[in-house]
Parts: structure tokens; C-alpha cells; sequence
């Protein structure tokens, strides 16, 4: 069985910065890290990372909430980190999005209207990313191929790869434009083929299971603009 492994230095990783960055992870569930009882998902085992004593370690805030959709994300941006810990009455050093799944989402039936019609999400986005960006640097996170073989979830909702796709094209070519980094892990998890795909989900074939969870933090770890924030001297850059 291919598994995606951690290098180790990714365990306990040694950050430079003399004061922690303060980060705050928006999204849906795959923020949230519904599907992993075992770590609570990619964000809180990234932010237990950066917890051990010897190290300075960034503060990360979990702000996923299952089921949301980009207006969802969009409508709760600010007000969900203005009043927290370290990031009371400012703004954080980055954000974090990964939304976009349940948007694409058809209804009913395989060939039922999209949870958020395409036009529609297209201009939610587009808000989404403008503001969250003259915020602070952002960085997306994109989403992971579904099983299409355990659809419909929750006996209503069709999620296909061929719509997830569309909407995550959509999403990866606005973030382009705005020079907003984005992890395109779904053609990343698709490149290693079905039967890995499907080893990394439960069973509701939507959400990462624990070992799913593990090789996106990997992923993530791996990924250029995280190892810039925990081995880059200059904080705003990439």
C-alpha cells in the first residue's frame, strides 16, 4: 500500500522567528477535521507541531465549521478571530482558507442543481479572497478528491470529481490572479491513483479518515509557503 510518509524534521520542527506568528485556518470540514478522531484533522496536528517547549511555535487557530460553504466562510471572516487570544482587536499574520467542496455539491440527484450554483460561487470567491486579502497574506488550501462509488452523502447530497473540478479550476485560477499560493491537492491525492484515494477516506467517502488526514498534513508541511513560515527570517515572505 503507498502511504505519503512525514519526514522527520517535520515532527519537531525548529522555527526561527523570536515571536510566534499568529494564524488563524478558515473553512469547512475538511479545516475542521471531521473524520479523524484519532488527530482531529490537518490543522490541530499542525498546531500541535508547533507546541513543543523548545521551540518558538506558531499559534494556529482552528476556525473550520462542517458544512459551510464559501458565503458561510465569507460571512464569518472577521468576526471569527477578532476576539481571540493573541489576535484580540488586530488582524492575524495569515489566513488560512479551504472551502469550496460543499458548494459543489448537486442536490437530490446526480444530475440535481449545484448546492451553489457556479456563477454564484465564482462571485462569493471572488469577495471571499479580495477581502480576506487586504486583511493579510493568504494561502489556500484546495480540496480532496471524493469516492464517488459511496455517493450520495447523507442521502441528498451527489458530490462528483468532474464538479469538484470545475469549482476548484475556478478557485486555483482566482487565487493565480491574486498571487495567493494554493495547495492543489486534488490533482496532488488523484496523481497517486484511485485506490489511494480511497484508502484516505471513510467511508462516507467525502470526508479524509485518520491515515487521510496524516498524508494531508504531509502534504501541507511539505508545501512551499508552510516551510517558508516555520525556515524564512522575513515573515512576510513566501
Amino acid at each position: 500500500m503507498h502511504r505519503v510518509s512525514i519526514s522527520p524534521q517535520l515532527k519537531q520542527p525548529s522555527l526561527k522567528y523570536p515571536v510566534p506568528l499568529k494564524l488563524v485556518a478558515l473553512g469547512d470540514s475538511l479545516v475542521y477535521g471531521f473524520g479523524d478522531p484519532e488527530g482531529g484533522g490537518w490543522v490541530d496536528r499542525l498546531r500541535r507541531q508547533w507546541m513543543y517547549p523548545d521551540n518558538t511555535g506558531h499559534v494556529l487557530y482552528n476556525l473550520g465549521v462542517r458544512g459551510d460553504t464559501v458565503a458561510q466562510v465569507a460571512r464569518r471572516l472577521e468576526s471569527e478571530f477578532r476576539y481571540r487570544g493573541e489576535l484580540r482587536h488586530r488582524v492575524p499574520d495569515r489566513i488560512i482558507l479551504s472551502v469550496g467542496v460543499n458548494d459543489s455539491a448537486r442536490l437530490a440527484r446526480l444530475q440535481g442543481k449545484h448546492f451553489t450554483p457556479f456563477s454564484q460561487f465564482q462571485a462569493q470567491l471572488v469577495e471571499l479572497l479580495d477581502r480576506a486579502s487586504q486583511l493579510c497574506p493568504v494561502l489556500f488550501i484546495g480540496m480532496v478528491p471524493v469516492n464517488e462509488a459511496a455517493m450520495p452523502f447523507l442521502k441528498t447530497f451527489f458530490y462528483t470529481q468532474a464538479d469538484q473540478h470545475l469549482y476548484k479550476e475556478v478557485t486555483r485560477l482566482a487565487c493565480q490572479e491574486r498571487e495567493i499560493p494554493y495547495l492543489d491537492v486534488f490533482e496532488l491525492w488523484q496523481q497517486r491513483g484511485v485506490n489511494w484515494c480511497n484508502q484516505q477516506l471513510s467511508m462516507d467517502g467525502l470526508h479524509p479518515n485518520s491515515l487521510g488526514y496524516q498524508s494531508l498534513l504531509g502534504d501541507i508541511s511539505n508545501w512551499q509557503p508552510i516551510q517558508a513560515l516555520m525556515h524564512q527570517p522575513d515573515p512576510l515572505a513566501w
